[in-house]
């Protein structure tokens, strides 16, 4: 059975059973705790925590979900992945143990024919938690199975809990025997390889208390609603039903290694090494799309960095399986239209995530050949002062800074002769990783100061927003936070957190900054309101300061907000709608939303595109725009259904999370998006908009920067001005001011030329003065010395090769000489052949020079070059010049 026909079937299985289907969320996660969705209940998270009231008492989905903290063993085990599919079906306050467990047991044993799975119950054994009865008596009693398959395990294996104080409980495991050749029998408590898990049943009826680990927590007592969340892995119950043995087997990654092997010519199978690097390439490639598909780009911080990782790992290791030309765009292919059965949108979005993955795999390409370098310095350097390691710290600063893998290091170091500093660079590495974890669990710990507004959700209900039609109201504050801490009152000069029952301020969100004003209280008091948040959903925090009088919980309030400020930033939005359209209509669906900032007067928006936009097809995209402006066109928004919204073409943004209920924002027949903000009524309100320029922010990732209205036309204004002035310099007309400039620039560039022609003689008439008085230095020639301050690098060099050139008569020659440039002191040394052979060596000296001069310096045997920090250390630099030439001679 293949993996897309086992995901639907688990779908239809549910929603014929009273479940709404719920579509994957993105991998990218709404919770500032997570990077990327690692689990099927993430999207859940409120309801369980009861931030949000679920809108259904029973839900199913299919997660997409990316782990990542074991990724250097993803491919020398076979049960190690990124990327998986996590099957659900969830109750909130319906069903429990016995509706959970029976639903799994006819899903998994019914026949194929009557839409299940077909599993034979015989090779079934459950766990469950060693104090649950009532879940073994269900299993037993109720769905039938043979006490001896059932057993039960600790707190360690059959306990779930988010590892935060909240709501935890027992769980239940189906898992699957796979017979005598996977190990020995026993059961699951014995033998985790042969009797594999397939399905997990999340009984939630329990709160737990702070505590650190799987098992050191307090149970505080029993939830006030009992809920289920159960996970199936996809590919796990996909190498069951396929008869594979590990999961890289399986449909959606088999494919991906054959085409690895048919680029390679290795075949899987034939060498545990080249299995390691197809089962690499196999996981990572498909990690890859389904992140790009969802919006991530490569990075160096964040999921950017994730991805930007695993493609580099992927990249990597098909050079070890011998390819020599770029590969991605072939592998990557394979898994659109593998998985693009499961996930339409990338078989539509086809072209953008190649693009994304070919553009990362050209900047590796190219960071493979930097980083070759530096490792071959790092290594010069190690054998120069008599090592055979290579620091741990280098191997570090290959892997931190330029995405150089551990393996290459290695690899490389030996062929040279080197070992690495392994336990150094672990060490670093580990370090690295506690650092993130702490980090980590600081975000984690993050909960615990949403309790407050999360009471006053409970308490009143979600903020009612006012402001798509009214700029002020009437409203009562709910809700009072001062310094973070629940208060009833706050006094002049308190910096607070007021939460009202309906608002006219606009909170951050979607790209767009939040609306400031005032609050006007009944009793006399004001708040100066400078922000707005929703720390949690549907709840609106102003963040101010009281300046006159006090506020207290109950009161009622006047809410203003900054019009000016309000109708700025509206444009601003409005114009990023008309900019994304006008973008796609010039580069194509590529050129999709990656990120926005709506402030007022001016926008930026950022886009994918693999390359720099032509000047040329930027001018357009403006003239496009502000030609839409002058047709005055209506700005309406509806609010629909999401399937609605989607039949009428309106697009959406990578990784912001919509409901069913989505709002539209269309702009007459020329743009409609899902949008949550604020907008004009008309285009002709916009005045205009000026794109200031583009730029790259990261890998395929680009950003346009604009002015609008006001803002737009006192910038031209102050470019009309730095223009009548450039013309009454230059004597002519606006349109002769490149001609002239350019003019103006190349007999510059001349003159420059000229200067430098005239220096270089110079510097070179004074070769044979040194060359003839080259001191002797027991059979050496050495000229060394000072030249005139200001002598650039290149002059200096030449100079130095020039004199080297000239000292002859078969005499072994040193030329060694120093300038101070910009005041920092420069040296070049050359050896000839003659001196070489006497073990005198370019290299050495600069090292012995550079490090008298403050500084550092390297290069070949026959000329290096180095400089420092003290120019008055010149002098003492060519002594110890001449010192070690003596020694050396």
């Amino acid at each position: 059975m293949e993996s897309a026909e086992i995901r639907r079937r688990w779908l239809r299985f549910f929603e014929q059973r009273g479940h709404t289907v719920v579509p994957s969320a993105s991998l990218i996660a709404d919770d500032p705790t997570l990077l990327l969705v690692p689990a099927g209940m993430v999207p859940f998270k409120p309801y369980f925590l009861g931030e949000v009231k679920p809108p259904f008492d029973r839900a199913t989905s299919v997660q997409k979900c990316v782990r990542t903290p074991d990724i250097e063993e993803v491919g020398k085990t076979t049960r190690h992945g990124t990327f998986f599919q996590m099957c659900g079906n969830f109750s909130f306050g319906d069903y429990f143990k016995e509706g959970a467990i029976t639903f799994a047991w006819e899903l998994l044993t019914s026949s194929v024919a009557d839409g299940g799975y077909g599993l034979d119950p015989e090779r079934l054994w459950i766990t469950v938690y060693q104090d649950d009865d009532e879940a073994e008596q269900i299993w037993r009693d109720v769905v039938g199975v043979p006490a001896e398959r059932i057993q039960r395990l600790g707190m360690k294996e059959n306990y779930w809990s988010m590892g935060v104080p909240g709501p935890c409980g027992p769980c239940s495991e189906i898992n699957y025997d796979r017979g005598p050749e996977f190990g020995v029998e026993g059961g699951p408590a014995v033998n985790d390889e042969r009797y594999v898990e397939i399905w997990n049943l999340v009984f939630m009826q329990y709160e737990r208390g702070e505590g650190s680990g799987k098992e050191s927590f307090p149970i505080l007592g029993e939830l006030p609603s009992k809920n289920i969340d159960t996970g199936l892995g996809l590919e796990r119950l996909a190498m069951i039903l396929q008869g594979v043995r590990n999961m890289y087997e399986t449909d959606t990654l088999r494919v991906v290694m054959d085409k690895a092997t048919e680029l390679t010519g290795v075949r899987y199978g034939d060498d545990h090494g080249s299995d390691v690097s197809l089962r690499v390439v196999a996981d990572h490639i498909r990690t890859s799309v389904m992140l790009i598909g969802d919006g991530v780009t490569p990075g160096n911080e964040g999921r950017g960095y994730v991805l930007r990782r695993i493609m580099r790992r992927a990249i990597r290791n098909m050079r070890l399986l011998g390819a020599t030309e770029p590969v991605v765009g072939e592998l990557v292919d394979v898994v659109v239209k593998t998985m693009g059965e499961q996930y339409p949108e990338l078989l539509e979005d086809r072209k953008r995530v190649e693009t994304v993955a070919l553009g990362e795999e050209a900047a590796f390409l190219k960071t493979l050949k930097t980083g070759t370098n530096i490792l071959d310095t790092a290594v010069s350097d190690t054998k120069s002062a008599g090592g055979t390691v290579l620091p741990g710290d280098k191997a570090f600063l290959l892997h931190d800074t330029w995405g150089f893998p551990i393996d290459l290091t290695l690899e490389m170091a030996a062929e040279q002769g080197l070992t690495v500093d392994e336990d150094g660079f672990r060490r670093l590495m580990k370090e690295q990783r506690e650092r993130a974890k702490a980090d980590a669990k600081a975000k984690k710990q993050g909960h615990a100061d949403l309790s407050a507004y999360r009471e006053v959700a409970d308490s009143s209900g979600a903020t009612v927003f006012t402001g798509y039609t009214d700029t002020e109201g009437e409203s009562t504050v709910v809700g009072l936070l001062v310094d973070g801490v629940a208060s009833p009152a706050a006094h002049e000069g308190d910096e607070v957190e007021v939460v009202l029952d309906r608002t006219p301020f606009y909170a951050e969100g979607g790209g767009q900054q939040a609306d400031t004003g005032r609050l006007k209280l009944d009793t006399g008091a004001v708040v100066e309101i400078r922000d707005v948040q929703q720390p949690v959903p549907g709840v609106s925090v102003h963040k101010g300061v009281v300046q006159v009088g006090e506020v207290t919980v109950g009161s009622a309030a006047y809410a203003h907000i900054d019009v000016t400020r309000r109708r700025a930033i509206a444009r601003a939005h409005s114009a990023t709608h008309l900019t994304h359209q006008a973008l796609r209509d010039a580069l194509g669906p590529t050129a999709a939303q990656a990120g926005s900032e709506n402030a007022p007067g001016r926008f930026r928006f950022d886009f994918g595109s693999p390359a720099a936009v032509p000047g040329t097809v930027l001018t357009d995209v403006e003239q496009r725009i502000n030609e839409v402006l002058s047709r005055e066109l209506d700005v309406t928004a509806e609010v629909m259904s999401m399937s609605d919204a989607k039949k009428q073409g309106a697009i959406a943004e990578f990784g912001e999370k919509y409901g069913e209920r989505v709002r539209v924002v269309t702009i007459g027949d020329f743009s409609k998006e899902l949008c949550g903000g604020t907008h004009v009524h008309n285009t002709a309100q916009l005045g205009l908009v000026k794109l200031l320029g583009e730029s790259s922010i990261g890998s395929g990732v680009r950003r346009v920067e604009a002015l609008v209205g006001v803002d737009a036309y006192n910038f031209l204004a102050r470019e009309h001005t730095v223009v009548s002035q450039l013309t009454d310099l230059v004597k002519g007309r606006p349109e002769e001011l490149p001609e002239k400039i350019s003019g103006m620039l190349a007999k510059l560039k001349d003159a420059e030329k000229e200067i430098e022609r005239f220096r270089a003689e110079k510097v070179l008439q004074a070769a044979a003065g040194l060359a003839e008085g080259a001191k002797d230095v027991r059979g050496v020639a050495l000229a060394a010395g000072r030249v005139p301050d200001g002598t650039g690098a290149d002059d200096l060099r030449k100079l130095v090769l020039d004199v080297r050139q000239r000292i002859g008569g078969g005499r072994p020659g040193v030329v060694a000489l120093f300038t101070v440039a910009n005041g920092r002191p420069l040296t070049v040394i050359a050896t000839n052949e003659a001196a070489r052979e006497r073990g005198i060596k370019a290299g050495e000296l600069v090292r012995t020079a550079a490090k008298t001069l403050g500084g550092g310096g390297g290069g070949k045997d026959d000329v290096a070059q180095g400089g420092g920090q003290n120019p008055a250390a010149v002098d003492d630099a060519v002594a110890a010049v001449e010192r070690l030439v003596a020694e050396k001679a």
